[in-house]
């Protein structure tokens, strides 16, 4: 694991912005990620500690932590935090860069902006599943972008105003905000 990848989420999720992830056969330049900081943070799967689904958050960094969701979809985080403190920052989104060709194959129908625009698209055009959970990516640092924004991350339910979503601005391959939808509640 290089060194710039360790250490608090919040530090580190910026500094991914611009980095090479390759896996596949593809590479993608990344453009949009989330910062999660485990036990402190209620959107953190690492919140209420460590369970058969989110062991590899809690070390050592440099893994991949990999988890489906909706029954359908895998994302991928990168984990930062010092062994048996769980932190990791979700790979949001990127611009392929090498490899395209696998990833149209693994996204047919798809733009060039939209092959890894949202985590779930990453993950497939990457042919991330999750049989690279607790691996060791490669990953490369990039030039670090001249202009970072920052806001709220994406469909959490809990500390979803804390602004640890960080994108580089202007970029075409940012995904949509879109807030958590509220849930209807049950015998209304």
């Amino acid at each position: 694991m290089l060194a710039w990848a360790e250490g608090d989420p919040l530090e580190v999720a910026p500094r991914l912005l611009g980095a090479v992830l390759t896996h596949g056969g593809v590479s993608l330049r990344l453009t949009e990620v989330e910062a999660y900081a485990g036990p402190g943070d209620p959107g953190s799967h690492a919140f209420r500690g460590p369970t058969p689904r989110n062991a590899v958050m809690f070390g050592p960094p440099g893994r991949l932590y990999v988890y489906f969701v909706y029954g359908m979809h895998h994302c991928v985080n990168l984990v930062t935090g010092p062994e048996g403190e769980p932190g990791a920052v979700l790979l949001r989104a990127g611009e392929v860069v090498d490899g395209i060709d696998a990833a149209r194959v693994r996204r047919p129908g798809s733009s060039d902006r939209d092959l890894a625009r949202g985590p779930a698209r990453l993950c497939q055009a990457l042919g991330i599943d999750l049989s690279a959970n607790g691996a060791a990516p490669t990953l490369v640092a990039g030039e670090s972008p001249a202009d970072i924004s920052t806001g709220p991350r994406v469909g959490l339910r809990h500390a979803a105003d804390r602004p640890w979503r960080f994108w580089i601005t202007g970029d075409p391959t940012v995904s949509v905000y879109r807030p958590a939808a509220p849930r209807p509640r049950a015998g209304r």
